[in-house]
């Protein structure tokens, strides 16, 4: 009889390893610290020898820690897949679809029933992602993912879809007669939006100082309302609490419909320093659901921002 390794160790493992921290490996698998620490230590115990240490960079695998993780994350991958192909095998009458909560709210579902209405007979399912470190999604038929430039590479199950412009945005009655500033740096005296914790972010595009060095503004940014996610902040940018540096795509609709206005004139605009993709499990590579609602998804991406940027 084989002696196998516990499952759920091997998990935790792959997902510690694989963002460097307990504590955000805790937050992917929805379980606390200690029950991470006591998996980690029942997978060593069974190996038999250490298989993680802490650097300053955070944690890394040993000789023997790296020994284990050649092949694992393939294999957790294999076996994430077998949902898919067991659904590709029964032709199931949904499309389970993986997406971020913002997108999701300011610019999916206002375009999901176009698609439903041509196409009846496919009944789609949105499952919200809730934060990127949860990066691993096995019951899902499709994901539109936020990805690091360098990770959205094209593949032969994942699209790159768009990349967005970064922007300073508010409602109108914040600007006077609801117009961009003529004066840029007339934006200090404005109440400011925040998304994530202080100090930590992504790209240089969601910092205020940085925006504000680029305008020539010599004070400190004010301090504002402070949000988890970006899209909560611009709900609150939607009922006049502040300017919010917001993604082109997630604002298309509220510009339009006027709901919110550029605080600054395009040309002061950000690239995005990530970029959305569309990907699917390899099972499911002929399945010719994923590949219309792929498509459908990239043709909407065009349509509101345009032709998506390349990525070498």
């Amino acid at each position: 009889m084989r002696r196998l390794p516990p499952f759920d160790a091997l998990v935790a493992f792959d997902s510690a390893l694989r963002h460097r921290s307990v504590t955000r490996a805790a937050g992917e698998l929805g379980v606390t610290q200690s029950a991470v620490s006591h998996r980690l230590r029942r997978l060593e115990s069974f190996i038999g020898a250490p298989l993680l240490y802490r650097t300053s960079e955070g944690l890394s695998a040993t000789a023997t820690g790296e020994a284990l993780a050649t092949g694992l994350t393939e294999l957790l991958d294999g076996l994430a897949d077998l949902r898919a192909r067991c659904r590709a095998a029964m032709a199931p009458a949904s499309l389970r679809v993986g997406i971020g909560p913002a997108l999701a709210h300011h610019w999916l579902v206002r375009r999901l029933p176009a698609f439903t209405a041509a196409h009846p007979a496919m009944e789609i399912e949105l499952v919200i992602v809730e934060g990127e470190i949860q990066t691993r999604l096995p019951d899902v038929d499709v994901e539109i993912r936020w990805l690091p430039v360098d990770a959205a590479r094209q593949t032969s199950t994942q699209r790159m879809l768009f990349q967005e412009r970064v922007f300073p945005v508010c409602h109108p009655r914040l600007l006077p007669n609801g117009r961009s500033l003529r004066d840029p740096k007339a934006l200090a005296s404005l109440p400011l939006l925040h998304k994530g914790p202080a100090g930590r972010g992504g790209g240089a595009e969601w910092s205020w100082p940085v925006w504000f060095e680029r305008l020539g503004i010599s004070t400190r940014p004010p301090s504002g309302l402070r949000f988890g996610t970006l899209g909560t902040a611009i709900s609150a940018a939607l009922e006049g609490a502040g300017v919010v540096l917001a993604r082109s795509l997630l604002v298309h609709d509220a510009l339009a419909d006027g709901r919110l206005v550029r605080v600054l004139p395009p040309s002061w605009e950000m690239a995005s320093s990530k970029v959305h993709v569309v990907r699917s499990p390899a099972a499911l590579g002929s399945d010719e659901r994923v590949a219309c609602f792929a498509a459908w998804v990239a043709a909407e991406a065009k349509a509101t921002v345009g032709r998506p940027r390349q990525v070498a």
